[in-house]
């Protein structure tokens, strides 16, 4: 497995994500609704969300079942493209620059029904997101923005890394831990070490994850969240890079700022999260 270059992270500046983060944001609902309109739904809602490809650089919806094979939709995020894979072959690639959403839609409708699949575009999603010209009718814009669309893939792939190591490291002790899988709400990639397994309430538990963005932090960040919410008036001191976050959510928060300044990245947020991990646990008592 080849190894994400930590050092490549930071090339376009962490706040200057923002444009690019939210068209790929809007984007990647197409993917999901493909999995809506195709999936029987689960009470978590898990069936909609999405798994990282480091190959391609792309986030990609379940397995949808069709007579030939399994089919999955993805969003690539360098230059924003919907992917249609079956096993790891690729059918068919429709870039999405200069396109309308509804043209996005009539060929992925197209797409899907040649499959055999139900359409993508007449879902209804159960929650909003951030507005843009692309949701308003404009086509997506990338100008100036191939730079960020790259870093935002960076992102990704370091968060997939990232997350999967720690994973990794808990995995005999707690083994009730979801899949590192995208939420398309949030757009952020997490997991849940869950420790009491519906055996008190409420239910102790640990959210780990990465966001790129979003209306707490106008860059990518880490986050260490434990639930039940932890008491903000006696929170202990966090280990560099971290901070404690208490508007919204209480977690541990390291932003990309501080985390491209570390001088050994990779490790530097492993360490963080391990040991914000460790707070939390302790604190809820586990």
């Amino acid at each position: 497995m080849i190894r994400f270059d930590w050092p490549t992270l930071g090339g376009k500046a962490p706040t200057a994500l923002a444009k690019a983060r939210n068209l790929a944001h809007h984007a990647v609902q197409w993917p999901t609704k493909a999995a809506r309109a195709n999936l029987t739904a689960v009470p978590d809602d898990s069936h909609s969300s999405l798994e990282w490809d480091s190959e391609r650089a792309a986030l990609f919806s379940r397995p949808l079942p069709t007579g030939g094979g399994d089919v999955r939709v993805g969003l690539r995020l360098a230059g924003l493209a919907i992917i249609i894979l079956r096993g790891a072959a690729v059918l068919d690639t429709f870039e999405l620059a200069g396109r309308r959403d509804s043209m996005v839609g009539v060929w992925l409708d197209s797409a899907l029904r040649a499959l055999g699949l139900k359409p993508a575009s007449s879902v209804t999603l159960p929650y909003t997101i951030p507005s843009n010209a692309v949701a308003r009718g404009s086509p997506y814009s990338f100008s100036g923005e191939s730079e960020a669309f790259d870093e935002l893939a960076r992102w990704f792939g370091a968060a997939a890394e990232v997350l999967g190591d720690f994973k990794t490291t808990i995995a005999s002790a707690y083994p009730d831990t979801s899949p590192i899988v995208c939420w398309p709400h949030h757009f952020d990639l997490a997991m849940v070490v869950s420790f009491d397994a519906d055996t008190a309430q409420p239910a102790r538990s640990i959210g780990i994850g990465v966001s790129p963005g979003d209306e707490f932090y106008d860059q990518p960040y880490v986050y260490i969240s434990p639930s039940p919410q932890l008491n903000i008036a006696q929170l202990p001191d966090l280990p560099s890079p971290g901070h404690w976050h208490t508007r919204g959510f209480v977690g541990a928060v390291a932003t990309g700022e501080s985390i491209v300044a570390l001088e050994d990245r990779g490790p530097g947020v492993l360490a963080f999260i391990k040991a914000a991990f460790e707070i939390g646990r302790v604190r809820l008592s586990v």
